[in-house]
């Protein structure tokens, strides 16, 4: 009681546009606190779009790269290196688990 005491001759010793701007600062605060961490606790549609554009660019460079090794070792498979030939199987291998994930744009 006495607190609420104190505090009301506070708001009433403080003149005008002062006194309004205080309680609305102190009023307004837990707002802002709140409005804050939900804007850090959630992503945006945006955020999200990059994010899986992101992705989209690694897979297909590693496909990419992919490509390049297969047809690397399948030429030096073709001259008879045997171990060459596993590399490039690994390589086919590792393209078709990437397939289902890479995205398709019909044009």
């Amino acid at each position: 009681m006495r607190t609420l005491v104190s505090a009301s001759l506070l708001v009433l010793g403080l003149s005008g546009c002062g006194a309004a701007s205080v309680i609305t600062s102190v009023v307004t605060a837990p707002v802002k606190i709140v409005s804050k961490a939900a804007d850090l606790a959630t992503t945006s549609q945006s955020e999200t779009d990059q994010k899986r554009g992101r992705e989209i660019r690694r897979g297909e460079e590693r496909l990419g790269e992919l490509d390049r090794e297969y047809r690397h070792q399948s030429d030096k498979c073709d001259a008879g290196d045997a171990q060459a030939c596993i590399k490039r199987d690994a390589a086919e291998a590792e393209v078709r688990a990437l397939m289902p994930s890479a995205p398709y744009e019909q044009r």
